[in-house]
């Protein structure tokens, strides 16, 4: 009797130790000075910051540690929540958890350290920032974990190694934080700032997750598939379907055939948990199997499935601090759109507990997001050993080709169009976890030589289903509303296949060979180019992108360059002519890896010499990440460029600029913008017909305009181009290619596409195709043949998409009939200038390498010195 009187005296001793202990840990509304998800408040960056400081400070259950900087200076912070005594033993669970997930021990290594290891689970927040709850929610979600003493949450802290990311934008947070501190209490309080959440790519931040070419996408994946290697990543959005509480997982089809089987059906499981969670917490208006699927590569969740992770996103509703109300009277009986539908009636085993509507406050949202979070953690502290071994058994399956098609490697071989984006595309494969290795020395694959420093990947690792994803076709299954209806087009992209996108040569090998390596273990550094110091000069090949980049560098020096227009001795028609910059080239050979070739006497060559140009690019106050895109492209490659808003075209000169860029944006937005009451006042109206008639009069006194898919269609028409868009009427029944890679032939002859090589993949994402409007010597159907033709349009063609087997990945439905053979990429002559119409993003998301010297040159030509090819 005694020694259970003495036994619960220290139980109740230790507890109220722990009670004192984390009763000192303080609340997020201890410092924010409210509760997260109170009406009309929201905390920004700097003050979730000093929270999670004093959290860790206060705790010894959260680690705070920074993985990075966002792209303008903010701290990335990443938490790590557990018991006190497995982050004591942190770095060796992770090595744990990096061999579990590498699959290379052997089957008992594997089963022990499943049952030592914990489960990592990864959770973010803060996105995308319009989506203001997840980013809020985090704070509350890190005291709770760390602090609850509940048995579900000790069991969570005991089995889980929890790795919170409280805010993956925290530049966007601050600007959306900002716009609504500054419109509260006006009619625009709910409105989203009228420019990117993000610096450069706003809602594409979750668009970049194989490229990296965002730092706070590169420092994530880093941390994802080179250190910690989740089991589960659970990826928080905020835009859930109308009348509706949360999307969770099923997903919708298609699911992409190189994702295990056991990730899918991982996935269904956990988001059955989280469903049941729900619906025994009485919270309603959880809906799944709707819109979202399991087919596209690049997003913050779908690229974990490559990995043999299981990627969560569930899209939750009510995004503003602003409280709504939804008359329960007005419930639609249908809820979803054409990509599914499910009614509201209780019937669907996929909506079977539908919201009834009423009062929405933002604290109800932040509360779903916390018990979805929860529901995760508790499945994965509940099956923790089953989650660590079918992570090791999807590694080995890869390993050993158990699901996916035979071969030995991809081998990139030294010799490349463009060697600097082949060692880029090496770099974006290592920074999504892909084990590549450098040969030290020249080795053979039956009767094909490859130099040393080619580089190879060997299909027998774990991650397989990402880099044969990247590396191979995608070929999207034909998807349709009802059997003959409209297409319903895919989650985001059909076709991405990276090789083609950068144009980047890879050989694929069935058969082992043998090949002396070194694996690539950090980055791969591009190779210093040679310098061959001329008297007069140098010549640089104009088929390297990072060519462009030592040229502007070059050009803001002062030095003289010129364009070869001609091919001569060892000169090839595009090469650039470098007179003299001998003080720089030895760095710029070393940061670009541009070779060099030095000449004793000016090239007796037909050349035009440029400038250093500048650019306008056209930004409208309807946020475009196409403009943020070509923004970052522009600062990439260091060319001189400023914003041109809508009053800045209506009232600036023009002509100070050497070219002008306008990117993809509706022809109603450039023209339109906000409807006045929509916004703010400085921020409505567009570039309106006084700013169409400038970009006129510009074109006409010599400026070069250069457009972007849709704002093609809005030069056409308002400087009444020669050209027709010819797919500008019809139907997705008729026509319909969905952000897919199409052949397109390029004339390399013509200076706008010097460098290029012959043949490119362009991104086609519902985009345009052009023909030249010539006037017919027809009428009632008999040809006038005594009648003289006309003088053509001042219109060439540049690039056309191919006449035959077009598609080169992704989806596309009659594209042979209404695009093959017609134009990609136009000029047109307008008075002394040049429009430069894409059909296409040259420049999409940053991906597509081989297109983008299509760009460079049409900046060039605003700069040369003589007419461009006319």
């Amino acid at each position: 009797m005694m020694r259970n009187i003495v036994a619960r005296t220290i139980f109740l001793f230790s507890l109220s130790i722990s009670f004192c202990l984390y009763s000192q840990v303080p609340k997020p509304e201890d410092v924010f000075g409210f509760r997260v998800g109170d009406d009309f408040k929201l905390a920004d960056y700097g003050q979730i910051l000093d929270y999670l400081d004093q959290l860790a400070e206060a705790s010894p259950r959260v680690i705070s540690a920074e993985i990075g900087e966002s792209v303008l200076g903010r701290p990335m912070l990443l938490l790590f929540i557990s018991s006190e005594e497995n982050l004591a033993r942190l770095e060796e669970y992770r090595q744990m958890n990096e061999a579990i997930a590498r699959a290379k021990i052997d089957e008992a290594t594997a089963r022990e350290y499943t049952k030592d290891s914990k489960a990592v689970i990864w959770i973010d927040g803060g996105m995308h920032a319009s989506e203001k709850a997840h980013g809020q929610m985090t704070s509350e979600l890190a005291w709770r974990v760390a602090t609850e003493e509940s048995d579900e949450m000790k069991k969570i802290r005991d089995n889980v190694i929890f790795l919170l990311m409280p805010v993956m934008n925290p530049d966007g947070l601050d600007i959306v934080v900002d716009w609504y501190r500054q419109q509260f209490g006006t009619p625009f309080e709910t409105t989203n700032p009228p420019w990117l959440y993000h610096h450069y790519v706003g809602h594409d931040n979750n668009r970049d997750w194989f490229m990296n070419n965002m730092p706070e996408t590169y420092h994530v994946n880093e941390v994802l598939y080179n250190q910690w290697y989740p089991q589960i990543v659970y990826n928080q959005h905020q835009t859930g379907p109308s009348w509706t509480r949360i999307f969770v997982p099923p997903f919708s089809d298609p699911v992409n055939p190189r994702i295990h089987p056991g990730v899918t059906t991982g996935t269904n499981l956990i988001g059955t948990a989280m469903s049941n969670r729900f619906a025994m917490e009485n919270m309603s208006g959880v809906v799944s199997h709707l819109q979202y699927s399991m087919w596209w590569n690049g997003g913050g969740r779908t690229t974990p499935y490559y990995h043999n992770m299981i990627g969560i996103l569930t899209e939750t509703s009510h995004a503003t601090p602003t409280p709504r109300f939804y008359p329960p009277d007005s419930v639609p009986k249908i809820v979803g759109h054409r990509r599914g539908n499910i009614t509201t009636d209780g019937t669907k085993i996929f909506y079977p507990y539908p919201w009834e509507a009423g009062e929405s406050k933002f604290r109800q949202a932040v509360d779903y997001m916390i018990t979805g979070s929860i529901a995760i953690l508790d499945y994965a502290a509940d099956r923790k050993e089953e989650l660590l071994y079918n992570f090791y058994k999807m590694g080995r399956d890869a390993i050993e080709s158990k699901v996916l098609e035979e071969f030995y490697a991809y081998v990139i071989p030294y010799d490349q169009w463009d060697r600097g984006e082949a060692v880029n595309m090496v770099n974006i494969l290592r920074g999504g976890g892909i084990e590549i290795h450098r040969a030290t020395k020249d080795f053979s694959v039956r009767d094909k030589k490859y130099q040393a420093g080619s580089f190879i990947a060997y299909a027998a690792q774990s991650f397989r289903p990402y880099l044969e994803d990247l590396m191979e076709t995608q070929k999207y299954p034909s998807r349709n509303e009802y059997p003959g209806g409209p297409p319903i087009p895919p989650y985001d992209l059909a076709g991405w296949t990276l090789p083609m996108q950068m144009g980047v040569t890879v050989d694929k090998i069935t058969d082992p060979f043998d090949a002396t390596t070194e694996e690539i273990s950090v980055r791969a550094e591009i190779e210093p180019g040679d310098v061959k110091k001329g008297s007069y000069g140098y010549i640089v090949s104009g088929r390297e992108n990072g060519a462009y980049n030592a040229i502007n560098q070059l050009l803001t020096a002062g030095v003289t360059v010129y364009r070869a227009t001609e091919s001569a001795g060892k000169i090839v028609m595009g090469d650039f002519i470098v007179a003299g910059g001998h003080e720089k080239v030895q760095d710029l050979a070393r940061l670009t890896g541009v070779d060099f070739t030095g000449v004793n006497a000016e090239p007796d060559v037909s050349k035009l010499q440029f400038e250093k140009p500048k650019v306008g690019l056209y930004k409208s106050w309807v946020s475009n990440m196409d403009e943020g895109w070509t923004r970052w492209f522009l600062t990439e490659y260091n060319f001189d460029w400023d914003t041109l808003h809508d009053n800045d075209i209506q009232t600036r000169d023009l002509s100070e600029f050497d070219a002008i860029i306008i990117p993809d944006q509706s022809s109603d937005r450039i023209l339109n913008g906000h409807h006045k009451g929509f916004m703010p006042e400085q921020y409505t109206g567009g570039m309106g017909l006084e700013g169409a008639l400038k970009i006129k009069q510009y074109a006409q006194e010599g400026g070069t305009l250069i457009t972007f898919d849709r704002a093609s269609d809005f030069v056409t028409d308002q400087l009444g181009l020669p050209v027709r868009n010819n797919v500008r009427n019809l139907s997705d029944k008729q026509f319909f290619i969905p952000g897919s890679l199409i052949r397109t032939d390029v004339d390399n002859t013509n200076p706008l596409a010097y460098g290029m090589q012959e043949q490119v993949a362009a991104s086609f994402n519902r985009s345009r195709a052009y023909s030249v409007l010539v006037k017919r010597n027809k009428g009632e159907g008999g040809n006038e043949t005594t009648v003289q033709k006309g003088p053509g349009p001042d219109a060439k063609v540049v690039a056309s998409y191919a006449k035959d087997d077009l598609l080169m990945s992704g989806w596309a439905l009659n594209e042979k009939r209404y695009i093959g053979g017609k134009g990609a990429m136009m000029r047109v002559g307008y008075g002394k200038g040049n429009v430069i119409l894409f059909g296409f993003r040259p420049q999409f998301r940053g991906q597509p390498r081989a297109t983008y010297k299509l760009i460079f040159n049409s900046i060039y030509a605003g700069s040369i010195s003589g007419d461009v090819e006319r």
